[in-house]
């Protein structure tokens, strides 16, 4: 039997589903005395033995109809296995499917207790969380007592995500519901997720690799209902992505090219790419001066925009450009030391990049008078991104770098796009100078590659 330091554990599981070639042969199957099988099975999941224990961070990643559904299901009790057995311990908030459970007809609200209900809160639980999920699904004024059927699929998962984070559950079961949603509210759930992680086990099913890294210690890879690997989440990760591309490219090697550049690159497409960006696009780059923060109150940032090299507001951002990021506000009382920073985050909660008014060591008055405004300004260039919703944070402090006090501290005080860019794998993309391969007698020349013999 299972250990009790185990969340979960499963032993030859198995999940086999009857495939009808037509609609009355399901009725035939159940007529007794026809001696006659008329479907076929398919495995979703072959005999799957796996231990987690409490606390563990596990993804599940393959390609579509590798099984993870199915999984996930048998996982949470919305299927039985055709064989094996799976056992977990501890309360499970389950996020499968954007909406599951809601009913189209109740409100928003009467979700929220019906869904609460369902994943075992008591009445008085609901009665004191209710408005705290409300809250943190932050929904459009009114629509939290419209009926859901008017949602939009970001409204679910934003509504979804709300009541399963406030359930005090001990394994939280996250299947891709994080690929909808704007850029601020992802930030927020990866937020609520790392803080649940601190206590529980996640089990976290994407396609988006880096989310996985982020999220996970550990991994397991289905395909075609067969598990191919378990272990630390990079290894498998590595494996996985590396059988897609054999399957892409066939087993084919790689061609290799040369550039040079006299200056820093710049991006071929640039122009193609930013006539895109410049052409009907709403503004993207917005301040919120009510997204999470703290502090203790001695400064309040008001403001924060990108500006372009003119100094002008910049909306639309598509990477590699030249812009100033400025910070303003009010000093309320006296600031000896007064140090401004801000970091980048992508939308998995990932710091991109990073700096302050120490590190930088920037001219100006090494103190801020309280009852005056102040401004910071960042001038760097915009590195190449992959397309997608950036967060920006910020903050004040005051004291020595490492013992700061922090005055008012902003989470995702600025959400920005990136509209284009020839970034397709990483993070960031390099402003690389020069990349060479040679072979023959230049290969023996300092710094360069030698040929393989």
């Amino acid at each position: 039997m299972p250990s009790d330091h185990q969340a979960i554990s499963a032993r030859g599981l198995a999940k086999a589903y009857r495939l009808f070639n037509r609609g009355h042969h399901r009725l035939l199957q159940h007529i007794p005395g026809l001696g006659q099988r008329f479907y076929r099975e398919h495995w979703a999941l072959h005999e799957l033995d796996l231990d987690v224990k409490r606390g563990e961070s596990v993804a599940v990643i393959g390609r579509n109809g590798s099984g993870k559904s199915t999984f996930l299901q048998l996982l949470c009790g919305t299927s039985t296995p055709t064989r094996g057995w799976i056992e977990t311990h501890g309360r499970i908030a389950p996020l499968l499917e954007l909406g599951a459970g809601f009913a189209p007809e109740f409100t928003g609200r009467e979700n929220v207790r019906l869904a609460a209900a369902i994943l075992g809160l008591s009445r008085r639980e609901i009665d004191e969380r209710t408005q705290s999920i409300i809250d943190f699904a932050d929904l459009p004024e009114g629509f939290i007592d419209q009926a859901v059927k008017r949602y939009s699929s970001g409204m679910y998962a934003r509504l979804a995500f709300a009541v399963a984070i406030h359930v005090d559950a001990d394994i939280l079961v996250v299947d891709e519901i994080l690929s909808v949603g704007d850029g601020a509210f992802v930030q927020k759930c990866m937020r609520a997720i790392r803080e649940f992680k601190a206590n529980g086990t996640l089990f976290f099913v994407s396609h988006d690799t880096p989310a996985v890294l982020a999220l996970c210690e550990r991994a397991i890879w289905l395909d075609q209902g067969r598990l191919m690997a378990s272990g630390p989440a990079r290894d498998v990760v590595l494996e996985y992505e590396a059988s897609l591309k054999r399957r892409r490219d066939g087993g084919a090697g790689f061609e290799t090219t040369s550039r040079t550049a006299e200056a820093p690159v710049e991006d071929s497409r640039a122009e193609a790419i930013q006539a895109q960006v410049s052409s009907g696009v709403e503004p993207t780059a917005i301040f919120d001066p009510a997204s999470a923060s703290f502090g203790d109150g001695g400064a309040e940032i008001t403001g924060v925009r990108f500006l372009d090299d003119g100094g002008q507001p910049l909306d639309a951002l598509m990477g590699g450009e030249v812009v100033e990021l400025e910070i303003t506000g009010q000093v309320h009382r006296d600031l000896g030391a007064p140090i401004v920073g801000f970091y980048v985050q992508d939308r998995l909660g990932q710091t991109l990049f990073a700096d302050n008014t120490a590190l930088a060591q920037c001219e100006g008055a090494t103190g801020l008078a309280g009852g005056r405004g102040f401004r910071a300004g960042f001038r760097f260039q915009m590195p190449w991104m992959p397309a997608g919703e950036y967060a920006v944070g910020v903050a004040i402090a005051d004291g020595p770098v490492d013992d700061s006090v922090p005055q008012h501290w902003i989470e995702s005080a600025l959400t920005f796009r990136i509209h284009g860019s020839h970034v397709a794998v990483g993070l960031v993309g390099l402003p690389m100078l020069s990349v060479t391969l040679e072979s023959g007698e230049a290969a023996s020349r300092p710094g360069t590659l030698r040929e393989s013999t």
